[in-house]
């Protein structure tokens, strides 16, 4: 659309006077960007509770806290990040030096989903100012609220020509994507990705798909019950489910399988009570259309713990299902929601051929007190990122790349590799003067021989 390419034209002109290269420039930009969400903190919380009923605690701890640590530790390691790599020469390049220079893309889309509205808009933002780039970003349109929230936050702290919101539905989106942009960052799902990927195939834009997938999780006979129990229903049923690397189905030992069921059901009655419907704070479902998917799931094995919904109010209980097997309709896709299917096992390499005949899972979660045997399973398995007697943990440090493969995404970020995922790395070989190296020619006496003498 014109408006679109109008746009892109003034933020081009923008990036190109070079200001957003400059390193006190970025730095004042990731700190207007800190603190304009302190300010927008109340309307924040107000929307997301609005928009997918978050509590003020979870919207804080998963949406807001998390992009206050992101964006203080790239301040603080961007001045090392954006120096110039002095890197090894071979001995055929004598008399000159390499280096890796870090150079902005330019201008980014960012498409952000529904489920982390807030946070997984910003979050690689702060990777895009800090790389030096201009950016557009496209928030969800089914929670509107927090997509208003971001536009007036992002309109009143930024000019247009270096960062601005687009809001709309999907066609929206579809007009963006046939833009020439530099470089396309989208988080959602696995369908839309690919979407995504041929669009950029258009103008060969690079692209980082943060995608999804079925996330195992596997308690083993020798884990600590109770602590995993208390972590996995956190990192369930925390959003409703609604998160890309919530354990989608669980994988426990028949040996402690009786034991282990006890305990999940005593933490998710704990954290939501006997009656989560009638939970003020426990999130609801995003819309209409994914509700009722998730509704069909419920006839699904047996149910050992809630499967009460509300339509009304597009809840759903934290419902636990056993007797589950892959031919159930449950296990043919990424759940997305509070329903936790559960399968039992005597030998791991039965668990490990079951995973392999899937693609490969945004998440894996371990519990086990064997480091041997977390080694193992680690090596043998393929997946994006995880943890051992955790649970989703692993995306909130900044030192841990997070992103999928195969399947469940390209590319990775936060902490330096947001900053990498929006730098291109520019190799660049400076040579002397002084003297010449001759076997390079071709009028070279004995050239040949003294090249294979340098390159044997």
């Amino acid at each position: 659309m014109v408006e679109y390419q109008s746009l892109l034209a003034k933020q081009r002109h923008f990036f190109e006077t070079n200001q957003t290269k400059d390193l006190h420039f970025r730095i004042d930009a990731l700190n207007t960007l800190k603190a304009g969400i302190k300010e927008y903190e109340a309307k924040i919380l107000t929307a997301i509770k609005k928009d997918l009923n978050k509590s003020d605690l979870e919207t804080y701890m998963t949406e807001i806290g998390i992009l206050y640590s992101e964006i203080d530790h790239t301040i603080k390691e961007l001045p090392k990040w954006i120096k110039r790599k002095k890197v090894k020469t071979p001995i055929t390049h004598t008399g000159s030096k390499s280096y890796i220079y870090q150079q902005p893309y330019g201008i980014t889309l960012i498409i952000a989903p529904w489920n982390y509205p807030f946070q997984l808009a910003l979050a690689p933002l702060i990777g895009a100012i800090a790389a030096g780039n201009c950016a557009i970003i496209k928030p969800s349109e089914y929670t509107a609220e927090t997509s208003s929230v971001i536009k007036e936050l992002i309109s009143e702290n930024f000019p247009e020509s270096f960062i601005t919101v687009v809001e709309g539905a999907a066609e929206t989106s579809q007009a963006l994507l046939k833009e020439n942009f530099d470089y396309i960052f989208f988080t959602g799902s696995v369908p839309v990705g690919r979407v995504v990927m041929e669009a950029a195939s258009k103008n060969l834009t690079p692209v980082t798909l943060e995608l999804g997938g079925k996330s195992p999780a596997i308690i083993h006979k020798d884990a600590n019950l109770e602590v995993a129990a208390k972590r996995i229903a956190w990192g369930k049923f925390t959003n409703a489910g609604q998160t890309c690397v919530a354990p989608d189905y669980l994988y426990v030992h028949e040996d402690i399988k009786r034991s282990f069921l006890t305990e999940l059901k005593q933490a998710i009655t704990t954290m939501y009570g006997e009656h989560p419907l009638e939970n003020q704070n426990f999130v609801r479902i995003v819309h209409e259309k994914h509700f009722d998917r998730l509704q069909g799931f419920l006839t699904n094995g047996n149910t050992i713990l809630g499967g009460k919904s509300y339509r009304k109010k597009l809840k759903i209980e934290p419902t636990l299902l056993t007797d589950i097997t892959w031919d159930d309709n449950v296990m043919q896709d990424e759940i997305f929601g509070p329903i936790l299917p559960i399968m039992d096992y005597q030998d791991l390499d039965d668990v490990i051929h079951g995973i392999h005949l899937h693609p490969d899972p945004l998440a894996f979660y371990f519990f086990s007190d064997n480091d041997a045997l977390a080694e193992d399973i680690i090596d043998k398995v393929s997946f994006g990122g995880g943890c051992i007697n955790d649970i989703i943990y692993h995306l909130a440090s900044p030192y841990l790349p997070f992103g999928g493969v195969g399947n469940s995404g390209i590319g990775a970020y936060h902490g330096k590799e947001s900053f990498l995922t929006f730098s291109h790395q520019k190799s660049v070989l400076k040579q002397t003067t002084t003297f010449d190296i001759p076997f390079r020619y071709p009028n070279m006496k004995n050239g040949l021989k003294l090249l294979k003498r340098f390159m044997k």
